[in-house]
């Protein structure tokens, strides 16, 4: 590619192989699945282990605040050193992590740094993974997927491994024997492969050529403020409310709660799988269209969470669980689309780590209703964030609307 006719150039002219971007996808599931399998198990931690619900909900918070480090630091090292060998750093430490928690059957508080290094783990390799597996899967590393599909599959692999995650945990934590360590050896075996896999996987960060650096317009930045950030938080406050919060209220499933979680981290990441060509559809017609009518599924979700939460009925908690799930998939679609058409190519890991920061806050919410929930009851706060996310629906759709 000739330097005078673009500031970026790939590093080497690679072949088209489009299995390169399925390579360094399984470290995304890999990612996802670590994220999910603790959660299924808290229930179990609270009846083998003794933990607090305060306790247990809190570890949650805990893997947020070693993800954040990680995605700051993340993205940018992925835009200065490279995708590859940050991505695969991160894995190796997300692999680690596992092990750590693993300890945890013996001692509780190695669940404490265990959980922390999954988080930062898993936030450098979001970051640094989402833009690798984004180029990686367009050209000229591939040629069958267009600039919207590449920046979706990333996120599609993560839910993946949400969906998957959960439930094997929970179904080896309800059956097998010393579940605080056997439901977690799937993970150790997937991203044992995902990281051999991704090996083989080229590098794709693009080395400045000749001529002046691409900016970040402020239109962009102006857009990325008004519209991405706002949406965020619900990418993943509205799945964490449906199979951390709402199963934990649930009557009438007495020694299956353990499956019973598992079902539903795996039904809301699944939802979010199911409503990509609807995504896709509402993208082509309108270019803030996903983000509204995800905003619309997450207050609807919480709607249904009222009654539900309420009456503890299962059925209901997993229907709402669905709902919600739906709008963290059309959220996180819209989010990181919109990330990979805003951002100028040496910036696209750093812009993607401040999308999955902000994102990754809303992993609190679990435990901000069970703070509060003593004072205004846990249907109240459902009923508030239904109102919340109408409002935040309402500012994306107006912001989205100006050129």
């Amino acid at each position: 590619m000739s330097t005078t006719t673009t500031p970026y150039a790939p590093a080497a002219a690679p072949p088209s192989r489009p299995r390169h971007g399925l390579r360094a996808g399984w470290m995304m599931t890999a990612s996802g699945w670590s994220a999910n399998q603790f959660s299924s198990l808290l229930g179990a931690y609270r009846s083998e282990l003794g933990l607090t619900e305060s306790a247990a909900t809190g570890l949650l918070a805990v893997y947020v605040l070693g993800l954040v480090p990680g995605l700051l630091a993340g993205g940018p090292l992925a835009d200065r050193l490279g995708r590859r060998p940050v991505a695969l750093a991160a894995l190796a430490v997300n692999l680690a992590s596992t092990g750590v928690l693993m300890a945890g059957a013996a001692a509780t508080w190695w669940l404490l740094p265990g959980r922390l290094l999954t988080g930062l783990g898993a936030g450098a390799l979001l970051a640094a993974g989402s833009a690798w597996v984004k180029e990686l899967s367009a050209p000229p590393f591939a040629a069958e997927a267009g600039p919207g599909a590449a920046a979706r599959r990333s996120g599609l692999f993560v839910s993946a491994g949400f969906a998957s995650g959960g439930l094997a945990s929970a179904l080896i934590a309800q059956w097998a024997p010393h579940p605080m360590v056997t439901a977690y050896v799937p993970h150790l075996l997937l991203a044992s492969a995902a990281w051999l896999l991704a090996w083989r996987a080229p590098e794709t960060r693009r080395v400045r050529a000749a001529g002046p650096p691409v900016p970040f317009a402020a239109p962009a930045r102006r857009r990325f403020r008004r519209v991405v950030l706002p949406l965020a938080p619900w990418v993943f406050a509205a799945p964490t409310i449906g199979f951390v919060t709402l199963p934990g209220l649930v009557t009438g499933v007495s020694g299956w709660h353990t499956v019973y979680a598992g079902v539903a981290t795996a039904v809301v990441p699944a939802a979010g799988l199911l409503v990509q060509q609807p995504a896709r559809l509402l993208a082509a017609r309108h270019r803030s269209a996903t983000a509204v009518a995800g905003l619309t599924a997450v207050a609807a979700g919480l709607a249904l969470a009222v009654p539900a939460a309420a009456s503890g009925h299962a059925v209901l908690c997993l229907v709402a669980a669905a709902v919600l799930g739906a709008g963290y998939g059309l959220c996180l679609t819209f989010g990181l689309t919109e990330v990979a058409a805003l951002a100028p190519p040496d910036r696209l890991a750093r812009l993607t780590s401040r999308f999955w920061t902000a994102a990754y806050l809303g992993m609190a919410a679990p435990y901000t209703v069970t703070l509060l929930s003593g004072t205004f009851g846990t249907p109240v706060l459902l009923g508030a964030g239904s109102v919340l996310a109408a409002l935040t629906c309402g500012a994306v759709a107006a912001a989205g609307r100006r050129p």
